[in-house]
């Protein structure tokens, strides 16, 4: 189980890394849109690769940060349901999600977007748009993102049975900002009623 456990580390360190570097290209698609919108505005001059580049760098936070998304459980969950049951029962859903829901979807995704990408990167296709950029880097991003979430689900799994059996403590996996907040305000509240404010 300690090798599996290095393994999952070492696949969270790098969708860690990865994801908190391409979560900047936010910042870079705002400025895009916010030049093209200036430059349209003031100038009446528009540009099908400037709005092509706002998408592609969209899809490419969407795609890369989707596994750090779900190493930091920042995924939709429904969370008011989940919360009411037991801890392993919990731990047993998201084991079983995981690797009957998770995995299949993202190797199905990988598998069929495959000869998309290299059909599209053989014949270089362009943007059907006049002045539009070329469409094969923005389906190799498909790839590449769900071959990350791939393998933050095969860590998910092992973090997931390291747990269950003992190997790994459960306070070691992150819950998520949302979690951390809500843990935070009901502290707080607690702190309220104790000091009789609530």
């Amino acid at each position: 189980m300690d090798g599996l456990l290095k393994i999952s580390r070492v696949i969270d360190a790098i969708n860690r890394q990865i994801g908190k570097k391409v979560a900047w290209l936010i910042l870079l698609a705002v400025i895009v849109a916010t030049v093209n919108a200036i430059i349209r505005k003031v100038f009446n001059v528009s540009s099908n690769a400037w709005l092509e580049l706002q998408w592609m760098l969209f899809g490419a936070v969407f795609l890369m940060c989707a596994a750090w998304t779900l190493q930091v459980k920042e995924h939709i969950r429904i969370d008011i349901v989940n919360s009411l049951l037991p801890k392993t029962v919990q731990r047993w859903i998201d084991l079983v999600g995981h690797t009957l829901f998770l995995m299949p979807f993202c190797l199905l995704m990988v598998y069929h977007s495959w000869p998309f990408f290299t059909r599209s990167f053989a014949v270089n296709e362009q943007s059907l748009s006049a002045g539009g950029l070329p469409q094969w880097p923005a389906k190799g991003l498909v790839i590449v993102g769900f071959l990350m979430l791939t393998f933050q689900g095969v860590s998910e799994i092992i973090k997931q049975i390291a747990i269950m059996r003992g190997h790994l403590e459960d306070d070691e996996t992150l819950k998520g900002h949302a979690a951390a907040a809500e843990a935070e305000a009901q502290r707080l509240l607690d702190q309220a009623k104790a000091d009789g404010l609530a």
